[in-house]
């Protein structure tokens, strides 16, 4: 067997329920205002690789949208939360996701960067959608859980995913949550091309 075709193709949740809980355990900051936005902001440049995701408060009414809540980048110890919602969308934000040199790797990060594009007008620069690389390894599935246990072999919780990102506090599973999203989407990019 090659190195390349060493993961499954898929994956049941009965298997997914064996793996052992993982989250982030590094730092996550919550950004909710502009002076907190230009005190962290800083730390996230100069990674050549940020974990990507987004969060937005969900709509149980069929034909309506919301705007995204939250803007989350990781890198393997620092998770940002940017609660665009409540702070708007930075200049230097929108620089960032336009920058070439940086990669930003998620899942179904077509959906998020056109969302995020109703917000503030950016042209996005080297994005890397998980859904698409892992087809080159054989994986048939695209969902984060799903490939969070075939590549790294951990369970992730999805407890949070559907709760409210425009309430007024973001509880601490929330914050979780939201970092442990962008960080595996790293862990997973990083995996898979050191073994490419």
């Amino acid at each position: 067997m090659t190195e390349i075709s060493r993961f499954r193709e898929n994956i049941t949740v009965e298997e997914i329920a064996e793996c052992e809980l993982e989250w982030f355990r590094g730092e996550i900051v919550l950004v909710d205002d502009i002076t907190t936005f230009y005190e962290v902001f800083p730390r996230l440049l100069g990674h050549d690789l940020l974990g990507f995701d987004t969060e937005t408060k969900p709509i149980f009414k069929k034909g309506r949208k919301n705007s995204v809540s939250l803007v989350q980048l990781s890198t393997d110890n620092l998770a940002c939360l940017f609660r665009i919602n409540k702070m708007g969308f930075p200049e230097e934000l929108a620089k960032l996701l336009a920058d070439p040199k940086v990669i930003k790797t998620g899942v179904a990060v077509h959906d998020d960067i056109k969302a995020l594009q109703y917000i503030r007008r950016f042209t996005p620069h080297s994005f890397v959608d998980l859904q698409n690389t892992v087809k080159e390894f054989g994986i048939q599935c695209s969902g984060l859980k799903k490939l969070a246990a075939i590549i790294l072999g951990i369970r992730i919780s999805k407890k949070q995913q559907v709760t409210d990102w425009e309430a007024e506090e973001l509880s601490e599973p929330q914050q979780i949550y939201a970092a442990t999203d962008a960080w595996v989407c790293r862990e997973i990019y990083e995996k898979l091309t050191r073994i490419n």
